[in-house]
């Protein structure tokens, strides 16, 4: 291990970053320094230019895949080796394109979760869809974060290194006494095939795509989705966003806002102007008779 590559380490520990977002960023600046075959600390403004385009042009990565290199970098040169510059022209940022999810309804959420055929499985997903978890959330939910006398589920450490509480569903409790019975979990809720490990984000990911196949479904289904699901569903029903704010996690109302824009109680609340003209003209006018004389 360089001493550049310990330090920036250090300087992430110092500031608790997740242990996710640690790996990606060594990750990324490894990539970046082995593209020119130099430390990155005798690379300067042009070397990164030149690497942004390449990330663009040649391996055509998405604007979000971008913005991970570039948050790498700007705390690599901001923070650990201190450099001066406008990092903002530096290392701009991608815009990145403004795209809704595409949200299954409820029956397709009742569908879905109806072909898991592993009872673990079912059980995680249908908890990513009843408490809107990120799956990175639900896998690391230990034996003692089932709260069922207050009714709520403790998610410790989730996105941003917070806790929070999330609702717990009379259903999802009964769904999980169910498996509770059959698996006897210890120390995590859903362990995972390693001893002492929870069960990994991959494995979850993967039963979600097999029930995918079976369901027959025409719209994408990933764990996330039952997530956009859940707020949406719940948006839909009347809960303000404010609440629908806390119980995700979201950092910023603006994050949690961009439901409006799909939930269907919103868009479609208000009728066409179409629906409201007093008489339709028919797409076609009546044929006129022929005269024959």
């Amino acid at each position: 291990m360089t001493v550049l590559r310990q330090r920036m380490m250090e300087d992430m520990q110092l500031r608790n970053l997740s242990p996710h977002t640690q790996a990606s960023y060594v990750q990324q600046v490894s990539l970046f320094a082995r593209h020119f075959a130099k430390s990155p600390d005798v690379l300067a403004p042009e070397h990164i230019r030149t690497y942004q385009i390449y990330l663009t042009n040649e391996r055509k990565l998405a604007a979000g895949s971008i913005h991970i290199a570039v948050a790498a970098l700007r705390f690599l040169y901001k923070i650990t080796l201190k450099r001066e510059w406008t990092f903002a022209d530096v290392l701009p940022l991608p815009k990145k394109p403004q795209k809704l999810p595409v949200v299954l309804s409820r029956e397709e959420v009742v569908h879905f979760l109806g072909c898991v055929a592993c009872r673990k499985h079912r059980a995680i997903l249908t908890a990513c869809y009843a408490a809107g978890l990120r799956v990175s959330e639900a896998v690391r939910l230990n034996a003692g974060a089932i709260d069922s006398k207050r009714m709520v589920i403790r998610v410790e450490q989730g996105k941003g290194r917070k806790d929070r509480y999330v609702m717990l569903s009379p259903k999802l409790l009964e769904i999980l006494r169910a498996y509770w019975k059959v698996a006897h979990p210890k120390e995590w809720l859903f362990p995972g095939a390693h001893p002492g490990q929870p069960i990994t984000r991959e494995a979850v990911e993967d039963a979600c795509q097999k029930a995918h196949r079976v369901s027959g479904l025409s719209k994408p289904v990933t764990p996330h989705s039952l997530r956009h699901a859940f707020a949406v569903h719940l948006l839909e029903s009347g809960t303000d966003v404010r609440t629908i704010q806390l119980l995700l996690g979201h950092r910023s109302l603006a994050t949690t806002a961009k439901y409006l824009r799909i939930a269907a109680s919103k868009v479609c609340a208000t009728s066409s102007p179409l629906d409201l003209l007093p008489h339709l003209v028919p797409a076609e006018p009546k044929p006129t008779p022929p005269k024959h004389f």
